[in-house]
Order: structure tokens, then C-alpha cells, then sequence
């Protein structure tokens, strides 16, 4: 069977236009939503002016909306849902991507998937890392998935497409399961819960190099198709990236989820391959070593050691490197003069061997379970011991807390409790970029973008807001 994906023009954000683009695509496809119908978003994050390119378009999910009401059949229910990142509560991202008012207008639910109560669901695979995973129940009572992720580049996985956007169907507590070297394997592993019955793209603006903070990239397009795996072939060919570098498409290929070969797949729509091809020519990744990616003005150093699972035994692509990626980008997007303001920081991730060569006033960040390090800071012998566990170890029924007020005060409590320390070690695998923001605050002695006024009110009354609704949710079942 040769799946087929379209590519189509959209230089702008008109929703009437974008509306009219997917009906098209729909009915080229032969797609009918039908029954419960639910409509999944990239909301990672969204703020108009500190992160206004990491999430689908409102414009994007209106044209979504209208398009899937008028080609369906038979729609009994339509939501809109999605869990937001780095613990920030999905409601205030829904706000500040501008949503709601959308959402509103065209009578819709919304479901925010951290307010959800989540059921186990068994996976048959025999390369599955675990027999079962935690999903909201709206994700699998829904009959008909659209999935509609932003185009983005990716500093843990390369490219974010229309397979990474299941991570957002876990909440916190369940989506860093597995999120280290395992990550590209846990996508994969997603795919079993459910399959998309239509899937387009917002590549009208795209994302470079970070996804929380993506540098934009107007591409102008849309990609719409039926199957994640055809999709998201035709969307590394896009930007120049071989499908099988990004494992966890090449994962799920094998699986039998869908093709990896161009050959296998009919690619149409009025914006031939080639003519995108030569426009993003100088589309800007950031899949880099940390050790190597932070320059002498950065005021962070990075000593990366060597990693417990034998098939990434040299890097930990899917963890705390990339959090700490994203946490350096996030600050700088509140203080663009942050290097110039930080104090010096040795990042230590790994299990690491021989001396660190301190300079006089640096101090030292140890992050991850899977981090070690014996020898001598300040003349006081130091030893860091690692408590990594392996997948099969991990229970994710019994998963600690990631809750965004508990996490920032665990670690304000662990800054305090080591003030006068020459260092600092940080637990978890993987340690968030949450925590990673507030570890580089302390430490760095710049404020902390938790507390920034144009946020704290807001988010932290979202938070009360989910807080509340989650023990609702929970009590009624």
C-alpha cells in the first residue's frame, strides 16, 4: 500500500484559508471524522512573546476545527486536547496561545490532559520497554484522532513531527518515563495506543534548533497524510534529514506502523518536494553534544562521561543534556544578557573519571541517577554515587511526583541545604527542564524565570485552577 502525503502551499496565518486547505486535503484523502473526535495539538509551551513559535497556531487549530465539523460524519463529541511541558499547567498555555476564545466560538470541549484521569494500556509489542503505559482515558475512549503538530527541529531527537507529538498524551508524571536514552523507543512504543485518522502539520511558520524556544523558519507550507510514519518520511526529506536518523521514526518503521522510503510513498499537493527542498537549504538544527555545544561565554562547561545502556553508551540524547539545552534557552529568552550577568557553572552528567580542572570560582552542577564522580574539590575528598535503574526497574504505575510547585520547592530546598557547598548533585532520570532552570538560577545567581512578574500570577493560579479540577476529575471518576 503506498500511503499519501500532501504538501501544500500557506505563506499565512488565515484561518478561512487554512480551513479551507485541510477540507481540501481531507477529501483528497478520503478522511470522514467520525464518532468522538479529538483534536491534538503541539502546545509544549505558549506565551505571545517568550515562546510564540513552539506551538500549532490558533489560526492553525481553527482551520482544524472547521474543516474536521464540516467533512465529518456522525461527530457526537469534539475536544480539544493536550498536556503542555516542563510542568507548566496545559490551561495557561491553551490561554496564552490564544485558544480558548476559539475553542468557544465553534462550541468545542477542551480536555486538558493533565487534569485527566489516566487507565493503563497493555502493549503487545515484543520490543516494547514495558508492558503497559499510562494514558488519559478521553485518549483511548476517542474514536477519530487529528493530530496537528508544529513543524520543529529538536535538540533531543532532531526533528518533531507528527510522531514525537504523542508525548504530549502523558502527563508529567508519566511522560519521563523512559525520557532518557529510551525516549525515541517510548514514541515508538505510543504508537500502539492509538493511530491518527488525520494528521496535518503547521509548516507555515516551522521551528529551528529548540523546540520550548525555536528560532522561525517560514516555510510556508502544510503537510497533510493519514499515516504518522509516511508523514513524517516526507518531513525529514523536507529539511535534508534521512529518515533513519530519526530513530524513533526508524523505530516505529520496523514495527510495521508505516514506511521509511520515499518509494513507498505518493507524495502530492501544489508544493513539490524539491521546490521546499531548496527553501530550507539553511534550515538551522541543534542536535549537539553539550560538551560541545556551549562556548567560553556561555559561562557554562560541560564534562560529559559515559552512560549505562549499551545502545547509547556515549550519550544520553533523550535526557538531561538536552534539558539543560532548553533550560540555558529558556533563560535567555527573560534575560537576553544572561551570559554577561551568570556566574561560571561545571555541568557534570555521566559517569566521570579523573579531575575537573575547576577554575577558582566555578561551581559544580552534578545531574542525573546515572551520574558519578570520586575525587578532590577544595581539598575535601567528594563522592558521587550513581542510582540509575533500568527500565525494567522502573514501575511507571509508581512514578514520583512532577508536580511544578513540589519539584521547585524540592529544589530550592536541596539550593539552601548546599548554599555554601562548592557543589551541588541533582537526582533523577531524566532531571526536568524545570529543574534544570532552577539549579542554573541558584547557582549562576541570576533570578529565577519562575518568578518572573509577567508569569508567576497567572501560571500559578492555572496551577491552583488544575490542581483543583485533577481532584474533581479523580473523586467522580
Amino acid at each position: 500500500m503506498r500511503h499519501k502525503v500532501l504538501i501544500m502551499r500557506c505563506d499565512e496565518y488565515d484561518a478561512s484559508k487554512i480551513a479551507g486547505i485541510l477540507k481540501d486535503g481531507m477529501a483528497e484523502l478520503g478522511v470522514k471524522p467520525t464518532g468522538r473526535t479529538l483534536l491534538k495539538p503541539n502546545c509544549v509551551v505558549a506565551h505571545p512573546e517568550l515562546f510564540s513559535h513552539a506551538a500549532t497556531a490558533k489560526e492553525f487549530l481553527e482551520g482544524a476545527i472547521v474543516a474536521t465539523k464540516e467533512m465529518g460524519t456522525d461527530i457526537r463529541d469534539l475536544v480539544v486536547a493536550e498536556r503542555s511541558g516542563i510542568t507548566i499547567p496545559t490551561r495557561y498555555s491553551f490561554k496564552s496561545a490564544g485558544y480558548l476564545p476559539i475553542v468557544r466560538k465553534h462550541g468545542l470541549n477542551v480536555c486538558y490532559l493533565d487534569e485527566a484521569r489516566h487507565v493503563p494500556v497493555a502493549l503487545t509489542h515484543p520490543d516494547s520497554l514495558r508492558p503497559r503505559v499510562l494514558i488519559p482515558r478521553a485518549v483511548t475512549e476517542c474514536d477519530f484522532l487529528v493530530n496537528l503538530p508544529k513543524f520543529k527541529a529538536h535538540p533531543w531527537t532532531r526533528l518533531t513531527l507528527s510522531l514525537k507529538n504523542f508525548i504530549g498524551l502523558q502527563d508529567d508524571r508519566h511522560r519521563l518515563v523512559d525520557h532518557n536514552s529510551f525516549l525515541e523507543h517510548k514514541i515508538a512504543d505510543l504508537q500502539e495506543v492509538i493511530q491518527p485518522g488525520f494528521i496535518a502539520v503547521d509548516a507555515i511558520v516551522a521551528g529551528q534548533k529548540m523546540m520550548l524556544t525555536p528560532t522561525p523558519f517560514p516555510m510556508g507550507a502544510i503537510v497533510m497524510g493519514t499515516n504518522s510514519c509516511a508523514v513524517d518520511t516526507v518531513g525529514c526529506h523536507m529539511v535534508h534529514v534521512e529518515p533513519r536518523d530519526l530513530k524513533h521514526l526508524a523505530i516505529s518503521s520496523q514495527r510495521g506502523y508505516g514506511p521509511m522510503a520515499l518509494d513507498e510513498i505518493e507524495v502530492d499537493g501544489d508544493f513539490p518536494l524539491e521546490e521546499v527542498r531548496e527553501k530550507t537549504r539553511k534550515f538551522q538544527f541543534c542536535f549537539e553534544r553539550v560538551d560541545t555545544y556551549f562556548g567560553p561565554e556561555a559561562k557554562v562547561r560541560c564534562t560529559v562521561g559515559t552512560f549505562p545502556e549499551s545502545h547509547s553508551p556515549d550519550y544520553c540524547w533523550g535526557g538531561c543534556p538536552g534539558a539543560l539545552q532548553e533550560a540555558v534557552h529558556i533563560m535567555m529568552e527573560f534575560y537576553p544578557d544572561l551570559y554577561r550577568r551568570m556566574s561560571p557553572i561545571r555541568y557534570v552528567v555521566g559517569k566521570v573519571e579523573g579531575p575537573l580542572d575547576l577554575t577558582g570560582d566555578e561551581r559544580v552542577l552534578f545531574v542525573g541517577d546515572c551520574t558519578s564522580w570520586e575525587g578532590e574539590l577544595d581539598g575535601k575528598r567528594v563522592s558521587i554515587l550513581p542510582g540509575y535503574r533500568t527500565a525494567s526497574e522502573v514501575d511507571e504505575a509508581r512514578t514520583r511526583s512532577n508536580d511544578m510547585l513540589r519539584g521547585m520547592a524540592a529544589s530550592m530546598i536541596n539550593c539552601l541545604r548546599n548554599r555554601s557547598s562548592r557543589y551541588l548533585h541533582v537526582r533523577g532520570c531524566p532531571v526536568s527542564v524545570g529543574a534544570h532552570v532552577n539549579y542554573l538560577s541558584f547557582l549562576g545567581k541570576v533570578p529565577n524565570v519562575n518568578l518572573d512578574p509577567r508569569n508567576v500570577v497567572p501560571v500559578n493560579v492555572a496551577y491552583l485552577q488544575m490542581r483543583g479540577r485533577r481532584l474533581w476529575n479523580r473523586l467522580v471518576g
